[in-house]
């Protein structure tokens, strides 16, 4: 009963505010979705939704013409004297119809490629006719799934907040926003948002924003994981075939030339389908346009289309966004779904007064009690109508809200995720109170598995407890690890404590303390599963392991929008650690555990010792952006510029006098994109000691090293071939890595293989250490190598050089990202 009064509730609210109401349909009875409605010579309007619903919003009774726009059907206007309200206006479309027979064809030229060429040669100057406007903006998105398992990788998957009904299919988020946006040419923007609502969830706040929904097509890309070309880019006849499909004439008695778009190699950054051009002004009309999970190297994407209507403002001389939807397709792992995200611009002011208040870093923010608005505000603000489907989510999500926050449904369902197994005891249990907010967990001596020549056959077991405060923006952690080792007979313990204190500068506290036996080189460029296997199937020992009895506190904070400190102190003791004679005696290819002296396995790279050590460090993110969410500050960083860390570390007290030293770092990276080229990273270091002629191994500047062909982690500050601790260093450094992926700028233009859908990725690594000759390495490798969706994969091809020492190899590793 409850359920069907909000239904009805929310039924006639609807009507009641609705001012225009009406369906709309073509000449064959289908209902027509995102069909734009606005008042003749206004930019008051809405859309209809996926039914052919609409709701037109008008403030008081008289004599209107109200026009409907709608790409591929005649724009029809209606002139209508409203006396009372709601009015209801049910419209039919007719579909355009194109001809040729008003085009003159040359035969030594491809209509489209007029046509196109013109597009293109004003492309710039039609993106700077808007200057400066004000606007309102309404968003939807709304993710389905269909036929969901009960379980993905072993784990529950649940209801999904409610989301799924008996078919394990249904929607599994819905919001919409209501924003007052600001732009000013070229990049000042804000966006405030008035009212946030997610289906299920009155705390929450929409992911939807205007920032992130803005796609124009008269850039030459357009960034969707990648940079796709647009049709009307600079170079698009480099990536595009044309067609003109004819001409017609819009209300307004402008020419239109609807063009089709091909790609010429379809698995390239592109999209296929129609864009409608004006003659003479060479503007955007219209677009339709579609791409793929192949073109933007997003793995469960099938298709994104992308939809967008503009007007003309005879007052401003602009044609502008009226409306804008994102269909897509999903499918991975076998499961599949759609959705969509829908966006109607309205209100808009092309003659702002901005003063420099108007615009900052902060690009969202949001106003009081965004979202506590009640469905009365909605219905009564909602330019889009909601569909049968949708409504029906917001009152089964909304009526079992209360009941989804209780402790009997929380405690049922941390049940269903807290059964144990008798398989737990050997990989590990986790167990979750939601409704007390708490969890804590324990691995399994299994997956700690891992085998070195000092310790022999070693595991560790990891335990934590973690309790938060409203969804984790705050919260605190004890964790504890124990590891053994066989051949030394040596359990050691570690244990710490974090708290996370806020999630607007988000200051971490973490105090860690214990004994552990650690890598020399403090990058940890090999893994312990990684050298496991190097050792027990190649006889490769490349880990070099110290004990570490020790405790630390690392703080960090960003004190002001782009800078972040990190400090931290430590007491320290060091012991140096030998091979166990019983693993390396049978064995001639394995090395020391002391890198200075490979041969010789009864050495040691330190001497015993106990040291104090104090660091600071400031990142710098400048003209860094950043969300303003009630919940918290997300940051953007700027690709324009690098991000900059400048540090400085403090050995003091060691018992060895010759252990104390100073050490600066400074070090930049950046990622760019080149648009249709690909994209870019780089990453430069340098440093110098001070007193520190003698220091512990431990405390050199060691270098991301690999000498195991593998690459796992696919991280700009890694070298391919460099030798673990050869360049080591106590006095002046730098290095230098540049990579380049050109995502298909390259391979994507080679037939047959194309079809592959690789990336070439160019690199370059360089260091240079006092004392020792310059080391370089340059590699040209593949990536998104794999089958179907699964594309991981990445092979590189890399030569090192360092005076008359030289040597090349094969990198095996994956391609997330560069």
């Amino acid at each position: 009963m409850k359920k069907f009064l909000l239904l009805t509730l929310l039924l006639v609210t609807g009507i009641a505010s609705a001012q225009v109401v009406g369906e709309i349909t073509g000449t064959n009875g289908e209902k027509l979705p995102y069909v734009n409605i606005y008042l003749e010579n206004s930019f008051t309007g809405t859309t209809s939704n996926q039914e052919g619903k609409y709701e037109l919003e008008i403030e008081h009774t008289g004599k209107y013409t109200i026009v409907y726009q709608f790409l591929g059907f005649k724009t029809e206007r209606k002139t209508v004297n409203i006396q009372n309200f709601p009015y209801t206006l049910n419209v039919t479309l007719t579909e355009e119809s194109t001809s040729l027979e008003e085009v003159v064809i040359n035969s030594n030229e491809n209509p489209a490629d007029r046509v196109i060429k013109k597009a293109i040669e004003n492309r710039k100057s039609n993106l700077a006719k808007i200057e400066a406007y004000t606007a309102d903006f309404y968003s939807r998105g709304m993710w389905k799934i269909e036929n969901a398992p009960n379980k993905i990788l072993g784990q529950e998957v649940g209801d999904l907040g409610g989301g799924l009904d008996s078919t394990r299919s249904g929607i599994v988020y819905l919001s919409e926003t209501s924003s007052k946006i600001k732009f000013q040419a070229p990049k000042n923007f804000h966006e405030e948002i008035i009212a946030s609502k997610v289906s299920g969830d009155d705390n929450g706040f929409s992911l939807n924003s205007a920032q992130d929904a803005e796609y124009t097509f008269y850039n030459n890309t357009i960034e969707l994981n990648t940079e796709l070309v647009s049709p009307i880019a600079d170079y698009a006849f480099n990536y595009y075939n044309y067609k003109l499909e004819g001409i017609f004439y819009d209300d307004l008695g402008n020419l239109i030339n609807k063009i089709k778009v091909t790609p010429k190699r379809p698995k390239d950054r592109v999209f296929s389908g129609y864009i409608y051009i004006l003659e003479n002004s060479w503007e955007i009309y219209g677009i339709e346009l579609t791409t793929t999970g192949e073109s933007t190297q997003i793995a469960p994407i099938e298709t994104l289309e992308f939809k967008q209507n503009f007007t003309y403002s005879e007052k401003d001389k602009l044609w502008v966004k009226l409306s804008q939807t994102v269909n897509f397709t999903w499918k991975i792992f076998g499961i599949g779904g759609n959705g969509r995200f829908s966006a109607v611009y309205s209100n808009y002011n092309f003659t702002p007064q901005f003063t420099k208040k108007d615009f900052s870093n902060e690009l969202l923010s949001f106003a009081e009690s965004a979202n506590k608005k009640d469905s009365l505000y909605w219905e009564s603000i909602r330019p889009m109508p909601l569909t049968n489907e949708e409504l029906n989510d917001y009152v089964r999500k909304d009526s079992i809200q209360e009941r989804k926050n209780s402790k009997v449904y929380k405690d049922s369902i941390d049940q269903v995720y807290n059964k144990f197994g008798i398989t737990d005891i050997l990989f590990g249990y986790n167990y979750k109170n939601s409704h007390k907010k708490y969890s804590m967990g324990i691995s399994g001596p299994v997956q700690g598995i891992r085998y070195n020549t000092v310790q022999g056959w070693n595991t560790t077991v990891d335990a934590n407890f973690v309790k938060w405060e409203d969804d984790y923006e705050k919260f605190w952690r004890l964790n504890a690890s124990a590891n053994y080792g066989l051949a030394d007979n040596r359990l050691r313990v570690t244990g710490g404590f974090t708290k996370k204190f806020n999630n607007k500068s988000k200051p971490y506290l973490q105090i860690n303390g214990g004994i552990e036996a650690k890598q020399i080189n403090d990058t940890e460029p090999i893994s312990t599963l990684v050298s496991s296997i190097a050792t027990i199937l190649f006889d490769k020992n490349y880990l070099k392991i110290y004990d570490r009895t020790f405790i630390e506190a690392n703080y960090s904070e960003e004190l002001f929008n782009g800078f972040r400190l990190y400090a931290n102190a430590s007491f320290e003791r060091r012991k140096a650690l030998l091979d166990n004679a019983e693993i390396i005696e049978d064995e001639d290819d394995f090395t020391a555990n002391n890198p200075l002296a490979p041969n010789n396995f009864n050495s040691v790279p330190f001497q015993e010792h106990n040291i104090a050590k104090i660091g600071i460090t400031g990142r710098i993110n400048f003209g860094q952006k950043y969300y303003n969410y009630p919940d918290g500050k997300y940051n953007v960083t700027n690709s324009d510029y690098p991000t900059l860390y400048v540090s400085y570390e403090k050995g003091f007290a060691a018992t060895v006098d010759d252990y104390n030293f100073d050490h600066f770092k400074i070090t930049a990276t950046q990622n760019v994109s080149l648009q249709n080229k690909g994209d870019l990273k780089y990453s430069i270091k340098g440093g110098k000691f001070l007193n520190a002629d003698n220091i512990s191994l431990v405390d050199y500047q060691h270098f991301n090293g690999n000498l195991t062909h593998v690459k796992l982690s696919p991280t700009i500050n890694q070298f391919n071939l460099l030798p673990y601790y050869a360049n080591s260093a106590n006095d002046a450094y730098g290095e230098f890595h540049i990579e380049h992926n050109f995502k298909g700028y390259l391979l994507g233009k080679v037939p047959l293989i194309n079809k592959l859908n690789f990336n070439t990725v160019l690199g370059v690594n360089t260091l240079w250490t006092t004392g020792n000759k310059p080391y370089s390495e340059y590699s040209i490798g593949i990536s998104n190598i794999g089958f179907g969706k699964y594309r991981i994969l990445r092979v590189d091809y890399v030569q090192a050089y360092q005076g008359d020492w030289k040597d090349n190899g094969v990198m095996f590793g994956l391609s997330l990202g560069l």
